[in-house]
């Protein structure tokens, strides 16, 4: 029997006989701050089609696996040497602003973290493992992008764009072999908006193909393995798309959660200028900013050659210096790298809307992260749906 991930919005919670009261209500015990329930259930199709008529389920998905987006491999893949600051904080310049991310709280879906790195001496780390491997990270992905978003200085070399965001949610939805499943995702996404998260920050993806992999491993012909697959695929996407819309209506009760997520790394112009794949979920969900990889060249910044085509944004995901699992400092290249870089200025972003005489929501934080994108320093021949709206900068 299949197992899927039902999304239940009790904000709205009903009374049990026609005339009574009820006190419950969005804060009510188990519900969490947004009024979500995310339960996981064995359903027969009978038994899916019955549910989706319940009016407190909002989606119904098949879970799928999910994966980390690995770090791909670059010629000449050395950090650039001198500089107080890497490239991609300079690039941003966060360097120059005056904000720090100072009182945005910030979340991390990935591998967990490296909790003892002096990157993140003086942060309130709090964790929670949806994988069940264990608090730490084994992988080092999720220190590397932690580090990136909020890191503290390491021997002398700034690696955090929000080095001064005081607490961190380090959501484990990936397990030690960098492999997840929806539900995690999911699971981590209400945890984090429950405690708060201003930015959530998320470098993985959806594994269509190992889905298909996995279900011809199984002894299923190759076009129905596809075929369940693509339903899969398309279900988790209305799954986020719905579960997006329930974190959008809560900015009427508080200031809300921005979530940006990587834009993939499949894509091969370096073999092909044609090959290039679109964003996949969880970037391609409605209301979650996507982001491609920028690198430096002798002509200005390009579209990394793995960088998956239609971002919303761009930021610095190449020969990326941060934190490394185990002490010391590493370099990674992907749209995981870039991920952080705009996740980092989007607390900064945050911290600056707060100083204003205007309702603290996403809503103006996204704004303006969008709005002062810049495209100067990109080469001039780069393709729009290449970069998205530009380069993120800071306040």
């Amino acid at each position: 029997m299949p197992t899927y991930t039902v999304l239940r919005d009790l904000a709205a919670a009903r009374t049990g006989e026609p005339y009574g009261g009820t006190t419950e209500g969005p804060e009510a015990p188990g519900l969490g701050t947004a009024g979500l329930r995310i339960d996981v259930e064995r359903l027969e199709k009978s038994e899916v089609r019955a549910l989706a008529r319940d009016p407190e389920v909002r989606a119904i998905a098949p879970i799928m696996p999910t994966r980390l987006i690995r770090p791909v491999d670059v010629e000449g893949d050395e950090p650039r040497a001198g500089g107080s600051a890497t490239w991609g904080v300079t690039a941003v310049g966060a360097d120059r602003s005056t904000r720090t991310g100072a009182g945005v709280t910030v979340a991390v879906l990935d591998t967990g973290i490296d909790a003892t790195h002096p990157a993140f001496s003086g942060v309130h780390i709090v964790q929670r493992d949806f994988s069940g491997s264990g608090d730490g990270d084994k992988d080092g992905h999720g220190t590397h992008c932690a580090g990136t978003i909020l890191g503290r200085d390491v021997d002398g070399v700034r690696i955090g764009v929000a080095p001064g965001v005081p607490t961190a949610l380090i959501g484990k939805v990936l397990g030690d072999d960098g492999s997840g499943d929806s539900d995690m995702i999911f699971r981590g996404i209400q945890w984090a908006v429950d405690g708060g998260a201003h930015v959530i920050s998320m470098s993985l993806g959806f594994d269509f193909p190992g889905l298909v992999e996995q279900l011809v491993a199984r002894g299923w012909p190759a076009d129905l393995a596809t075929s369940l697959a693509l339903e899969a695929y398309r279900a988790n996407l209305r799954m986020f798309d719905a579960l997006m819309g329930v974190v959008r209506s809560r900015q009427a009760f508080g200031p809300g959660t921005l979530l940006v997520a990587a834009a993939g790394n499949e894509s091969k112009r370096h073999e092909n200028p044609e090959h290039e794949i679109a964003v996949s979920i969880p970037a391609a969900a409605e209301g979650v900013i996507s982001v491609g990889a920028l690198g430096e060249s002798a002509d200005g910044l390009r579209v990394a050659p793995f960088s998956n085509t239609f971002p919303q944004i761009s930021g610095p995901g190449v020969m990326v210096r941060s934190a490394k699992a185990g002490g010391g400092l590493a370099t990674l290249s992907g749209t995981s790298m870039a991920t952080p870089h705009v996740a980092g200025v989007a607390a900064l972003w945050w911290e600056d809307v707060a100083a204003l005489p205007v309702p603290l929501s996403a809503l103006p934080v996204t704004a303006r992260l969008l709005a002062t994108a810049t495209t100067e320093g990109i080469a001039s021949d780069v393709d729009v749906a290449d970069r998205g709206a530009g380069l993120v900068q800071a306040p």
